[in-house]
């Protein structure tokens, strides 16, 4: 099958719909098939990447002639499915919309945000002025979360199909350490603290490890998690240690160090800043804990990685997480900050409880979330956009 995608971001950014797009289209290309991307992104030339860019402030990625561009690239190419990537608001993604819609190619649209109550209510005004329902669209969502307020706006006439975010499930459940012997609570090499370049073996009764995986962005509220640490902490009987880790990089990070000074965290809360895949598997490796506190979290990838290297998850039961992390399963889910609060806490204090959750994680798969069952997922999606274009 020939695939377009299209996509606002794309390699080299490195984001979440940036990474899963560029997995996606690795793999389908593994599978025989023959995919193309269009982008708003500049970069450097990659096969089968067409970059639509226009000279804009900060490198927007976006185009103000997108439509025409992809609506000449669509009829030249002639995919026989167009599949378009969008986050909350996706201008240039829209343009490719139209411009599939135009060339009378079949269209999938996949979502990868939550949709607030403000998008909600700019796609219900879009669908009053262009009618976009009536498009023909197929539309996916990652996560049950996702797609409710998707449907809400869409209506019966556009199909929001639930296609998880792939992920390869055995190069994270690869790198899980043996089990201590004396029923120690994790095992293997990891890195003691974040700052530390070489893995060292954590001793049966040692801190228990609480990490966070993201972008250190306002909106993803990151010094609220310090909040949430601290809380955590003051529910822990003090001869029980405890340390965290935050790996990530944004603009809140001076926020987030101004707070640990302020609150006389730093001995135990460390920021180590962005980490590789490679070495955020190294982190897993000594994670007790894992924790995904964002309300309006779409699917939490970082959550289903340490999920699948075997870690227990604590995040809001209103986010895409909980569909893969069922409460005292796979982890603890949380109805409001209180009761992350205590989720974290209970994980902390109850070690037989956390150890029985790590030991479920190692020996189950989310099976959802692998390739095969993502691909088949799509393949039967972009069918269905093919016969409602005939």
């Amino acid at each position: 099958m020939r695939i377009l995608h299209v996509s606002d971001c794309y390699l080299p950014r490195l984001g979440g719909i940036e990474v899963q797009v560029a997995d996606l289209v690795r793999m389908q290309r593994e599978a025989g098939h023959e995919v193309e991307v269009a982008t708003a992104t500049p970069g450097e030339p990659l096969e089968g990447v067409h970059r639509i860019v226009a000279r804009l402030p900060f490198d927007l990625p976006v185009h103000p002639f997108g439509v025409s561009h992809l609506l000449r690239l669509a009829k030249t190419r002639r995919p026989d499915v167009v599949h378009v990537h969008t986050g909350a608001v996706s201008p240039f993604a829209w343009m490719g919309v139209r411009a599939a819609v135009r060339a009378g190619l079949p269209v999938v649209v996949t979502v990868h945000s939550m949709w607030d109550p403000v998008t909600r209510g700019v796609y219900r005004g879009l669908r009053l002025l262009f009618e976009w329902h009536r498009w023909g669209l197929v539309g996916t969502a990652v996560s049950e979360a996702a797609a409710l307020p998707i449907r809400a706006v869409a209506g019966r006439r556009v199909p929001v199909h639930v296609v998880s975010n792939g992920l390869d499930v055995s190069g994270w459940r690869s790198s899980l350490p043996a089990p201590v012997p004396d029923g120690g609570s994790g095992s293997a090499p990891d890195p003691d603290h974040a700052q530390d370049p070489d893995p060292v073996r954590r001793e049966p009764g040692g801190p228990v490890h609480v990490v966070a995986v993201g972008r250190l962005a306002p909106r993803k509220q990151p010094v609220r998690l310090l909040r949430l640490l601290k809380e955590a902490r003051a529910q822990v009987p003090a001869e029980t240690p405890m340390r965290a880790t935050v790996v990530g990089d944004g603009p809140a990070r001076s926020q987030m160090e101004r707070y640990l000074r302020a609150n006389g965290m730093s001995g135990w809360v460390s920021l180590p800043g962005r980490y590789s895949r490679d070495r955020i598997r190294e982190l897993l490796a000594s994670a007790d804990v894992f924790v995904a506190p964002a309300p309006r979290e779409s699917f939490g990838l970082a959550a289903l990685e340490a999920r699948s290297a075997g870690v227990p998850v604590v995040a809001r039961a209103q986010s895409g997480v909980a569909d893969f992390v069922r409460p005292g399963k796979e982890g603890l889910l949380g109805e409001s900050f209180e009761g992350l609060v205590a989720s974290v806490a209970r994980l902390v204090r109850d070690r037989e409880l956390r150890e029985s959750i790590a030991a479920h994680n190692r020996e189950t798969e989310p099976v959802r979330s692998s390739w095969p069952v993502v691909l088949a997922g799509f393949e039967q999606c972009y069918e269905e956009a093919r016969a409602i274009r005939g």
